[in-house]
């Protein structure tokens, strides 16, 4: 029994021992296994650094990319810009002409290839309607061709006749009116006054005298309560009548009076007064002085900087 104990006590011994110098090798590893633990790290850091360097390539090739296509945007529109300035605004104007004289000569050849008359062929494109129009027009247009300047009432009245060519009455609504003063039934002119005038008789609507005076025709109406009679004192006004104004117009017609003052404003801003001291091109100035000093400055840096603030200008700069 006592040798059986010795051998086993001395097997646990021995796995003690060898479990006591695995614990310090985990604890103190090799230098093998630290080399080792090293290189796989250097090469994952390697590995890091040539991704690293590749992503930085790949941002120079594109920010070189931008680059290039800047400077060939850049050149484009320096091309562009100077050939519109070579062209111009009566040289374009001539080149329109010279098109359109060019386009009638080649619709006049092909009339004449088709044994066709130009001029009726074009008056086929217009309505009689439109053709009294356009007569009206160039007789208006006629009357009013001497633009001689006289004084500021002959240039007022001007200006009124051409106001005047774009006003639209409200027919229906002076109708109405009209009907309240001569005492009809709603709708009598709307509906049968105007087939009446078509045909070119004469009805108690249109040859109405409110002053009683001779009429053409044999009947008057005669407005007959207070009502159609304060409507026809407001309709028919003279020179006695002590109405004043009592109309009130419509949210329609105050909107067409702002819109024409409007318009009026807008036209007249692009009139102005050309100053021959001024150098043509864009207004960097905010007075004479400012302008003297802008022009010195000029003189000696925009050989430097007329590039730069031209990329600013079309947004293409880096």
């Amino acid at each position: 029994m006592s040798s059986s104990e010795s051998t086993s006590a001395a097997e646990v011994a021995h796995k003690v021992a060898q479990a006591a110098e695995d614990f310090v090798e985990q604890m103190h590893p090799t230098d093998a296994e630290e080399h080792e633990e090293q290189s796989e790290t250097q090469d994952g850091e390697a590995v890091d650094k040539e991704k690293f360097l590749e992503e930085k390539k790949k941002k120079l090739e594109q920010l070189r990319q931008r680059l290039r296509s800047s400077v060939q945007a850049n050149r484009a529109s320096v091309i562009e810009e100077s050939a519109k300035a070579k062209i111009t605004a009566r040289e374009q104007a001539r080149l329109e002409r010279q098109r359109k004289l060019a386009e009638t000569l080649r619709q006049k050849a092909d009339a004449e290839d088709r044994g066709d008359d130009i001029e009726r062929q074009k008056n086929w494109e217009y309505t009689i309607e439109e053709n009294d129009e356009w007569e009206k027009k160039l007789a208006r247009k006629a009357r009013r061709a001497d633009f001689s300047f006289n004084d500021d009432a002959d240039a007022a009245r001007r200006k009124y006749k051409k106001d005047l060519d774009h006003i639209k009455p409200d027919l229906e609504s002076y109708n109405r009116q009209k009907e309240i003063a001569l005492g009809l039934a709603p709708g009598t002119l709307t509906k049968h006054g105007a087939a009446s005038n078509a045909v070119g008789g004469s009805s108690t609507v249109t040859n109405f005298d409110p002053s009683g005076g001779a009429s053409s025709s044999s009947m008057q109406v005669v407005p007959s309560s207070l009502q159609q009679q304060l409507a026809a004192e407001s309709l028919y006004r003279d020179a006695n009548t002590l109405l004043y104004a009592d109309s009130k117009p419509s949210e329609e017609a105050i909107d067409r009076v702002i819109e024409k003052i409007n318009k009026d404003v807008d036209k007249k801003k692009k009139f102005s007064r050309k100053r021959h001291n001024e150098d043509e091109g864009d207004v960097t100035y905010i007075n004479e002085r400012n302008r003297v000093f802008n022009k010195k400055i000029a003189r000696y840096y925009d050989k430097y900087t007329a590039e730069i603030r031209a990329s600013f200008e079309r947004g293409t700069a880096l």
